[in-house]
């Protein structure tokens, strides 16, 4: 497969672990404070993270960061962290068949956020699409 082409494999790789993580997730927050449940969360994937980085021999490149991108990743780490103590809360209150779907519609914003703030093209492609997830989500959660 080209390299130009290597995002599809890892997007529905990312999705399919996303999938596990919901159903995980639901299961583990059920006798847990939610808050505890993304702390323990978070250790794994910072041992997880740093191991992949240090047997990559790419921990060296920490030093050679610029402010700009240290600060997009820090502010990212920042909306993950309340992102992921949101999510869990609400797995631990609702159906994860209903929080997902609410969780993904993201989506719409992520799309409306790169039109405004990175200047991605807003296609009729992209609109139709916008809508079809607002609408999924509506008709899981309304019915």
């Amino acid at each position: 497969m080209a390299a130009d082409k290597a995002w599809w494999i890892f997007a529905l790789l990312s999705a399919f672990f996303a999938a596990l993580t919901t159903i995980f997730a639901k299961v583990g927050v059920e006798n847990i404070n939610s808050n505890l449940a993304t702390a323990i969360r978070t250790v794994v994937i910072l041992a997880i993270a740093w191991g992949i980085v240090w047997a990559n021999g790419q921990a060296q490149e920490l030093f050679t960061i610029s402010p700009k991108t240290l600060l997009f990743l820090v502010l990212s780490g920042v909306a993950t962290g309340l992102s992921w103590l949101c999510y869990f809360r609400a797995l631990q209150l609702g159906h994860a068949s209903l929080v997902a779907p609410v969780d993904k519609s993201g989506l719409i914003l992520v799309l409306a956020l790169s039109v405004l703030f990175l200047g991605e093209p807003l296609t009729l492609q992209v609109l139709v699409g916008t809508a079809l997830v607002l609408a999924g989500t509506l008709v899981l959660v309304m019915g």
